[in-house]
């Protein structure tokens, strides 16, 4: 056993002297740390957060001795593993039931793993063990001790406490009538689990809370038959975050429909509307909200915009170089149609509002038409469908020509009638941004032909087409050169001879991206001007494979190209540019 694994407390004194002994830090460091003043915050700090925030030099491995390597040293002293706490990976339901709130926040312990013969248990003191045989002998269980970061024991015991009680106390209420609700929430409350007893407030404050912290782009609340689940989707894949009873469940989406002015009442038809709230840290966020009859009740779907990603430049967002250039030059022609295509969820409405923004200056006036409105944005006019009283479309873009517009967007090309609008905005000498739903930039043809607009329209009419997709990017703190595996690369580039990179990177997996090797993600894009060479192929029955070819020799990278050029870059894998990107065709 460790000289310093014994049975005391962990102060700040006692644990710079275990530093100082063990040779992690000088003497002199640690006089400077002791004389230095602490603030009531400070005091509150666990020592092992306190000492890790101050960035001292670790005199053995000449690093940072931050939080997480410090957490790790006393692991090691104490005999114990280092743990992560990832809160999408602890099933709060579970943990919250093997021992009281009071008794977790006396000790200052968690659980963070039960299994049917086993508890894996976190505690911010390594070297106290009082508990662990009364905890042993109620749960009639072996204890597994294990070290993680104080704050976060302190803070996700709190979480799943106060969500546990909630939800239980919200499942004994009567919630049918639940309507005495806020329009706007504000966020950040969570504090004792018997300090707030408006159940349901809570645990809609707590999901919308937790789901800005893990970066979620979507929010799912799925009912089934005896139980609900909650899950996001981070960096396009989704994870399973919580299950609760369906009474509580029902009352969560109550209460969300009724802040975005959605019908309560209302569950046999989908509705559509949206929410904006604000994070703890102030930033305002919209929520688009939308409901879905299934077999097990009314399920809903919210998708979460970032105002920050429509601050981003072209170049954060993927599009960069030879791509950029050609879109600039697209969207800055003063008219004709420039289209965005790919798939739900590809990045399309961010490119559409990037682009929008750059272009809205004072001396433009720039228009929209979208169902819905993804975004509210101040930088130009939007306007959103509505079928209930007669506007689609179609009709909306007539009223847009009567607004002296100079640049108009299209939510989207579906028929004919906006296809024809469309056309006309921009023989009329407006330019038309507007997204399809195609594989690749040359398909787009081939779907405005199938929608009824004639080749000599598109022909005259379209500037240009760029597809895209995202892919999820290598996390910056663990990626690392690997070897190629040859065929995955044969089958990127196909039907191309490219030649193999001499390595290429993965991700190893750290406590930033949860050990999945990405972090965030970018665009990859497929860039095709309407040049004479591509146009001559616009015929009624289109030469898809022709034009593709003939765009190629005049410089545009199919998407699996631009993939292939962000692994060589070093930002993304083979395999994930193959995940996302379709397999070209015709070529």
């Amino acid at each position: 056993m460790n000289h310093l694994a014994v049975e005391r407390n962990l102060d700040l004194r006692s644990l710079l002297m275990d530093l100082q002994r063990e040779a992690v830090l000088s003497p002199d460091d640690v006089d400077a740390i002791l004389a230095r003043p602490r603030s009531i915050e400070d005091g509150r700090k666990h020592p092992v957060n306190y000492i890790g925030e101050l960035r001292v030099t670790n005199q053995k491995t000449g690093k940072i001795l931050d939080v997480e390597s410090l957490v790790g040293w006393v692991a090691s002293q104490a005999g114990q593993d280092y743990f992560n706490i990832d809160p999408l990976k602890i099933r709060a339901t579970d943990v919250t039931q093997v021992m009281s709130f009071a008794f977790a926040q006396k000790h200052k312990i968690l659980a963070v793993e039960v299994t049917a013969n086993e508890i894996k248990v976190a505690s911010c003191q390594p070297f106290l063990s009082a508990w662990v045989e009364n905890l042993s002998h109620v749960s009639n269980k072996t204890i597994t001790r294990v070290f993680a970061n104080p704050a976060d024991v302190e803070k996700f015991t709190t979480e799943f406490y106060t969500l546990a009680k909630s939800i239980s106390d919200a499942s004994s209420d009567d919630l049918t009538n639940h309507s005495n609700l806020e329009a706007f929430l504000e966020l950040g409350a969570l504090t004792n689990p018997d300090a707030n007893d408006q159940h349901i407030v809570t645990i809609v404050d707590w999901l919308f809370q937790y789901a800005f912290d893990q970066r979620a782009s979507d929010i799912h609340i799925e009912p089934r038959r005896e139980v609900g689940f909650v899950r996001f989707r981070i960096d396009g894949v989704l994870h399973q975050v919580y299950e609760m009873p369906m009474q509580a469940l029902i009352a969560v989406i109550s209460r969300i429909k009724s802040m975005g002015r959605l019908d309560i009442a209302e569950k046999r038809k989908p509705q559509d509307g949206r929410l904006k709230t604000k994070t703890p840290e102030g930033l305002e966020v919209e929520l688009r909200l939308s409901t879905l009859p299934t077999a097990f009740g009314e399920k809903m779907v919210m998708r979460i915009f970032d105002p920050e990603v429509l601050l981003k430049s072209f170049d954060q967002l993927g599009l960069a170089n030879q791509d950029y250039s050609r879109w600039a030059a697209m969207t800055k022609k003063p008219n004709g149609i420039v289209l965005v295509t790919g798939p739900t969820g590809s990045g399309k409405t961010t490119t559409l509002y990037s682009t929008l923004k750059e272009l809205a200056t004072a001396k433009v006036n720039v228009c929209s038409i979208e169902d819905p409105i993804e975004m509210v944005e101040d930088s130009f006019n939007q306007m959103q469908v509505n079928p209930a009283i007669g506007l689609d479309f179609a009709t909306g873009i007539k009223a847009l020509l009567r607004q002296d517009p100079d640049i108009i967007m299209i939510g989207e090309i579906r028929n004919k009638e906006t296809a024809e609008m469309a056309v006309q905005a921009a023989l009329t000498g407006h330019l038309v941004l507007s997204t399809l739903h195609t594989n690749d930039a040359p398909s787009s043809v081939t779907r405005l032909l199938e929608v009824g607009v004639p080749s000599y329209l598109i022909r005259a009419t379209v500037l240009g087409v760029m597809a895209q997709r995202l892919v999820r990017r290598l996390c910056p703190n663990c990626k690392e050169e690997c070897s190629v595996d040859e065929n995955q690369w044969k089958a990127l580039v196909a039907p191309w001879t490219v030649p193999v990179p001499p390595y290429v990177h993965k991700g190893v997996g750290c406590l930033e991206c949860r050990n999945t090797g990405y972090l965030g993600r970018e665009g990859i894009y497929e860039v095709m001007p309407m040049s004479p060479n591509v146009q001559r192929h616009i015929k009624p029955e289109c030469d898809v494979g022709g034009m593709r070819r003939d765009a190629m020799k005049e410089g545009m990278r199919t998407l699996r190209l631009s993939g292939a050029q962000k692994v060589i870059n070093g930002l993304t894998t083979i395999e994930e540019v193959l995940r996302v990107a379709p397999e070209p065709l015709d070529c």
